[in-house]
């Protein structure tokens, strides 16, 4: 059920967690969201390895190199941590909630963490940026080596700078699990703007939030969108009946049926492919 710990937005009815959202580590993050399962960046780890590796064959041999990822809303790189690195979910809710992490100071926590990742990063480990608002989980990301590079920026609202613009010259895929509804094709349109190379985008996306805007926007920088309507990806538990009815009526308003999927008692999403359009 939602605590105080939680602000829940008027606009939507869903829970907001912002006071973990940019701690000097992931741990209140685990702790926060562990009894509500929150599960996708595990449904995406396989996804965005595929999606990644595709993007590579796609191009000419030896043309770009390792391809560069942008992932949005990237908070403490859980995403790159689970592409780059051999490791689950499951490990990393053991990792940031055991005793001995509670034990550990902030700097001490990324000590460790630098052990921890360098142990077990894989072959095919791929250059990863992060953008996300939240600048001291961008930093904790960087300190612990699962960011190549970070970006505290909110496009929304801000052009991008000079070191954004240049990370995203050399990027070929974009991913995002959480973000979508927190940002708009505002955002996207300032990304692709800056590309230079070929860009594909892997997205889950909650079935409570529209995400036609954004696919105009995609298809305006030459990009065609397939949806995933063979099944959905559990998100997380609802933290309240009152968070579950409002998420029920967002996903008939957007016309779908809850039934069999937010009725049972979590979040669901949809997976989106976009890649440049073919002749």
């Amino acid at each position: 059920m939602a605590t105080d710990r939680h602000r829940t937005s008027n606009a939507s009815g869903k829970t907001r967690f912002d006071d973990i959202y940019d701690q000097p580590d992931p741990r209140a993050y685990f702790r926060t969201l562990a009894p509500f399962e929150y599960e996708i960046p595990q449904h995406a780890q396989e996804v965005f390895r595929r999606t990644r590796d595709l993007r590579a064959q796609a191009s000419a041999v030896g043309d770009e190199g390792p391809v560069t990822v942008v992932d949005l809303c990237c908070s403490y790189g859980i995403n790159a941590a689970l592409l780059n690195h051999d490791v689950t979910l499951a490990d990393l809710y053991a990792h940031y909630t055991s005793d001995e992490a509670a034990a550990l100071t902030p700097p001490e926590m990324i000590e460790r963490d630098k052990e921890f990742y360098a142990s077990r990063r894989r072959a095919d480990a791929t250059p990863v940026i992060g953008l996300d608002m939240a600048a001291n989980a961008t930093r904790y990301a960087l300190d612990a080596g699962l960011l190549d590079e970070a970006y505290a920026e909110n496009l929304e609202r801000h052009p991008p700078s000079a070191g954004l613009r240049r990370a995203m010259a050399r990027t070929g895929l974009i991913t995002v699990t959480g973000g979508i509804g927190y940002i708009s094709h505002h955002t996207f349109d300032a990304l692709l703007d800056c590309a230079r190379l070929p860009v594909w985008v892997s997205a889950f996306v909650l079935r409570t939030v529209p995400y036609g805007r954004i696919t105009e926007s995609l298809t305006a920088h030459g990009l065609d969108t397939v949806t995933d309507t063979s099944r959905t990806y559990t998100q997380r538990l609802f933290t309240s009946p009152d968070e579950q009815r409002d998420a029920m009526r967002q996903v008939v308003l957007a016309g779908e049926d809850p039934e069999g999927y937010e009725s049972d008692g979590r979040y669901h999403t949809r997976l989106h492919e976009s890649r440049p359009r073919t002749a």
